[in-house]
Order: structure tokens, then C-alpha cells, then sequence
């Protein structure tokens, strides 16, 4: 299913929405459609083609307070862009565990700071030792992300639309768009 990226006033990414609520924002006389997919949608009397990018008439003055990010498992998995933090290759969600860097039995706690994505490789090598003990180098030091993370959240520069290409790299980092839906 098509989704549409869109723009406050000042061209700065705001969020994605579904193609339909596009069409909603666009009829309400809001929003400009600024790139069309070659899809189209169907009326009794015309067509339409589904827009890509949209851009609102006026400015949302957004709060920018830091989000709060819930630590999950899939949140991990996007925060280490599904790498194993030890051998650095990147791993489908399924060949992947979660390895306290100060291991749990030695007082290491569960927080963001001390858990990063490890494949069953090498999570099995380091085993109840820190990754000096075991021989290994973390990719690099864990941290509570900053930018908002998770499965349906996070827009991948990959797996956006090229269509959005120019809008995404204009003045923000990927990372901080979220969908909305």
C-alpha cells in the first residue's frame, strides 16, 4: 500500500500518512500535492493519481521535545540497524539475540546502555564474559537512542520511495520521521 510523505509548510518532514488521508487533507484544502506516484484512484466522474509528497499550507509549530523511546526488543534491533555488535554483519531479525555487554550474572542491568544485538555466534562465544574477557570489540559503545526506533516507525532511507529522496534529505536526519497511523 502507497503512503505519502508529509511536509510542513517549511518543506521539513513531518510524518507519513496513508495515501487515503492524503486525498482527505488534500479535498479540505490544506495540503498542496507537491509528487504524484503513477498509481491511480477511481471516482464515479475522475481520476486521481496518488500523491507522494504533500505539503501543508500552513506551518505546525511542533514541540520539540526529545521522544520517549520504549526499550523493546525491536527497538534494539533498529538502534543497532540489525547488526551483530561483535562480527558487525548485518543479520535477519530471526538470527539475532540480545547480549548484556556486562554480563546479567555479574550484575549488569537491562537498559540501553548495556544491551546490544548480537547473532547466536557470537553471543555463544562472549557467553557470561565481558567482550574484553571473551576476546571480542564492540562496534561501538550502546546508548539510549535519540531518534525514534521500531518496526513500524522507523523509515529506512532503503525503503523509503525514491520519490521522496530530495524531501528526506533536506533538513533532517531520516531517522526522526515517524509513521503516523
Amino acid at each position: 500500500m502507497k503512503s505519502t510523505l508529509l511536509l510542513n509548510a517549511g518543506f521539513e518532514p513531518l510524518r507519513i500518512v496513508p495515501w487515503q488521508r492524503a486525498f482527505v487533507l488534500f479535498f479540505q484544502g490544506k495540503v498542496e500535492v507537491l509528487e504524484e506516484y503513477g498509481a491511480i484512484v477511481h471516482t464515479v466522474a475522475r481520476e486521481y493519481r496518488i500523491p507522494a509528497v504533500i505539503k501543508l499550507h500552513r506551518w505546525v509549530n511542533l514541540k520539540r521535545r526529545p521522544p520517549i523511546i520504549r526499550f523493546s526488543r525491536s527497538n534494539l534491533y533498529a538502534r543497532d540497524h540489525y547488526r551483530c555488535q561483535y562480527c558487525y554483519a548485518i543479520f535477519p531479525e530471526r538470527a539475532l539475540t540480545l547480549d548484556h555487554v556486562m554480563p546479567a550474572v555479574r550484575g549488569g542491568k537491562k537498559t540501553w546502555e548495556n544491551i546490544v544485538t548480537a547473532c547466536i555466534s557470537c553471543n555463544q562465544k562472549k557467553g557470561n564474559r565481558t567482550p574484553d574477557e571473551a576476546g571480542l570489540k564492540l562496534l561501538r559503545r550502546p546508548q539510549v537512542p535519540r531518534w525514534l526506533p521500531g518496526m513500524a516507525g522507523m523509515i529506512r532511507a532503503t525503503a523509503s520511495p525514491e520519490i521522496w529522496s530530495s524531501y528526506l534529505s533536506q533538513s533532517v536526519s531520516v531517522n526522526s520521521i515517524y509513521i503516523s497511523e
